[in-house]
C-alpha cells in the first residue's frame, strides 16, 4: 500500500475517533443530502451502482469525492469490518484529507 493512502486511511481513522466520520452507504447519504458531507470517500472495490450512485450525488451536491483503498481496509481503518463508503464531516479534516489526494477544494 502507498505511504499516501496509509496517511489518507490514517487521518480518516483520525475523523473516526473524533467523531467527525459516518460510514456506510444509508449513512453517508444521508450526510450528503443534509449537506453535513466535507469529503466522500469510496471503497475501490465497491460495486459500480454505487460508485456511480456517489459520484452522481456528490456532484450534485458539490461535495468531493475519492476513491481509495478496498471494502476492508476502509472499515479496518475507521474500526468497523468492510465500508463502503465514508464521509469526513469536518470541513478541516476533509480539507487535510484532500491534500494528501492531490485535489483542490
Amino acid at each position: 500500500m502507498p505511504v499516501k493512502e496509509k496517511r489518507i486511511l490514517s487521518m480518516l481513522g483520525l475523523a473516526a475517533k473524533s467523531g467527525n466520520l459516518v460510514s456506510g452507504e444509508f449513512s453517508t447519504e444521508k450526510a450528503v443530502k443534509e449537506r453535513k458531507a466535507r469529503l466522500v470517500i469510496v471503497a475501490e472495490d465497491a460495486s459500480e451502482a454505487t460508485k456511480k450512485n456517489f459520484r452522481n450525488l456528490c456532484g450534485y451536491y458539490k461535495v468531493p469525492v475519492f476513491f481509495c483503498a478496498d471494502k476492508e481496509v476502509l472499515g479496518h481503518s475507521i474500526g468497523k469490518l468492510f465500508r463502503a463508503s465514508a464521509a469526513v464531516t469536518d470541513e478541516g479534516l476533509a480539507r487535510a484529507i484532500l491534500g494528501l489526494t492531490g485535489q483542490d477544494n
